[in-house]
């Protein structure tokens, strides 16, 4: 198989999928350009913000994107390329883009609430609080987790650090010019991004190298403790940062950087594409290495369900569901956004993941395995991408290696700054009042504990004592379950308001109904593993279990309490 071949029938196959599956939804769901949007109609300057077109795609690509649809696909290589393309490829088109296209659509419709407030109106109260809970649970780990990603990527590569902090200082200059002097989105990008590529240089010449300096002042005897001291002062630096982001109003600083920053994975992208259509790579990695194959670290795993749990983003991930309801729903213009936005967006992301399958899988098994052994998947990619670039445009490969790994640490980055923000507006609903039929405006609750400065505090405070309690790297694989189980409890409200609504039910209950299975089976394989190994993990697995169970049983006697009203009406 030629890696070129892949990739290049998969955009094939994904812009196919845009203008029929994409178009039919629309006509489904009934988007109507006409219709006032939330930002327009309640904008407040702050979280209620319209966005032009490119401008929230790329904060909405950015934000979903990260790591996630790289590391995924590069981690679940062991059980063949074969596989892992075919769930990209279907799992992508009919399970993940439509899940954040609907997600996206109710939100909207919902005056840009999560979709927690959609499920109270399906479900009620008590499952709303259910879902709320869970997802800001979910989302306080991605913010101590990508901390700690962001972190060492500073550490390990200071040029990142540098360009990074210049990305953050630039971003607030271009908001202010477009959205308070009114500068063309086409002038700004002009002058803002050649400079944001300008960064990327002085990084390389400019090394914020934290690590190197605290080991000058400890003599250099330890470079290990040097190196662990540089990653807690990283976090801290961090969490500060994501504290003031999720604060001040989105124009400021999440519109304009997300934006200027998807350059960065559009470059990376298009320099990843022309390098593997131009050199062609032969896949070595074999199709299908069976139902139960052994990863790189030699640990046995079996496809069904951990090739599904892996593989989230780039097929289908709950955390996009939040984005989609959290801030983007909130800067949307036009209903007619949400098709490019919400389901473009997750095509572009299976388009990098196929790239990211193909990194890796012109390796032999055993140098596979070498290279992430060494490299971990970020590092594997970036080598991978680094070749292809090297052969086919003649880039030095640690020019290449370097850009790569300095878009992956941007995306990080955004998707840490968009969990903390999406983290208070979880928080902010869970203290709002049962629903009433005149409810009006968005978050707001009179109760001390919602006020964003206070729901920021206890976010970013809960990420930090993860981050620094040493268990945060072991409740990894809670996260890769809770993700998909998030996805696949927006599944669940997607079909009883298609249900609900006599719409075809059946485009959210069958993906539902997969989510559902695979989860819960990867649940129940985490509790045995780790029951006599790790408590904790295993009491944790266990408590998305149950909550999940729980929103299932509210979410059948909502179906039957519906029925039995249709049967009474008729």
């Amino acid at each position: 198989m030629n890696g070129a071949v892949l990739v290049l029938g998969g955009i094939v196959y994904f812009v196919a999928a845009y203008f029929l599956y994409g178009k039919y939804l629309t006509r489904h769901f009934g988007t109507d350009a006409s219709r006032p949007t939330p930002a327009t109609e309640m904008g407040d300057g702050v979280d209620y913000v319209p966005a032009k077109s490119p401008v929230l795609f790329g904060h909405h690509f950015a934000s979903i994107a990260g790591a996630g649809p790289i590391v995924g696909p590069v981690l679940a290589i062991y059980f063949g390329w074969l596989p892992a393309a075919l769930w990209i490829l279907l799992g992508c088109v009919f399970i993940g883009a439509f899940h954040d296209f609907a997600a996206m659509f109710l939100s909207v419709r919902d005056k840009g609430r999560s979709i927690g407030h959609v499920i109270e109106g399906l479900i009620g109260y008590a499952g709303r609080q259910v879902f709320l809970i869970f997802a800001w649970a979910t989302l306080v780990l991605v913010v101590a987790m990508f901390g700690i990603l962001v972190a060492k990527t500073f550490v390990s590569t200071p040029a990142v650090a540098t360009a990074s902090l210049l990305f953050i200082a630039m971003a607030p200059v271009f908001g202010w010019l477009v959205y308070r002097k009114n500068v063309s989105i086409l002038t700004g990008s002009l002058i803002f991004v050649p400079l944001l590529f300008l960064f990327v240089w002085v990084g390389t010449v400019l090394p914020i190298d934290l690590a190197g300096w605290l080991g000058k002042q400890g003599g250099g005897a330890d470079k290990a403790h040097a190196a662990q001291l540089a990653q807690s002062i990283w976090i801290w630096v961090l969490l500060a940062y994501v504290f003031v982001a999720s604060v001040i109003p989105v124009w400021m600083l999440l519109q304009p950087r997300d934006y200027l920053n998807s350059y960065l994975l559009y470059a990376m992208i298009l320099l990843g594409f022309v390098g593997i259509l131009l050199v062609a790579p032969h896949i070595q990695f074999p199709a299908f290495a069976g139902f139960v194959a052994k990863n790189h670290a030699g640990k046995p795993g079996s496809l069904f369900p951990i090739l599904f749990v892996t593989i989230a983003c780039g097929a289908c991930s709950g955390f996009h569901s939040l984005v989609s309801s959290g801030t983007t729903a909130k800067q949307i213009s036009s209903e007619s956004h949400i098709l490019p936005v919400g389901y473009g967006g997750m095509l572009v992301e299976g388009v990098l993941a196929l790239m990211a399958l193909v990194s890796v899988a012109y390796l032999l098994p055993a140098d596979c395995n070498q290279t992430l052994s060494s490299n971990g998947p970020v590092g594997a990619f970036a080598a991978g991408l680094a070749s292809f670039a090297e052969g086919g445009v003649k880039l030095p490969f640690a020019i290449g290696k370097t850009f790569v790994a300095l878009a992956i640490s941007a995306f990080m980055l955004t998707t840490l700054d968009t969990a903390t923000r999406l983290a208070r507006f979880t928080w902010q609903e869970l203290f709002l009042p049962k629903a009433s039929p005149d409810d009006s405006v968005g978050i707001t609750s009179r109760n001390p504990l919602a006020n964003p400065i206070v729901a920021t505090v206890i976010s970013v405070g809960a990420a930090a004592a993860l981050a620094f309690s040493g268990g945060g790297s072991a409740l990894w694989p809670v996260f890769g379950a809770s993700n998909q189980l998030l996805a696949a409890l927006t599944l669940l409200a997607l079909t009883l308001y298609l249900l609900r609504n006599k719409k075809n039910f059946w485009l959210a209950l069958l993906p539902m109904v997969f989510m559902m299975v695979i989860t819960i089976w990867a649940l129940v394989l985490l509790i045995q593993s780790n029951w006599t190994k790790s408590l904790p993990l295993a009491t944790a697995s266990g408590f998305l279990l149950v909550m999940s169970m729980v929103l299932v049983v509210l979410a059948a006697g909502a179906v039957g309490k519906a029925k039995q009203s249709s049967e009474s009406a008729q």
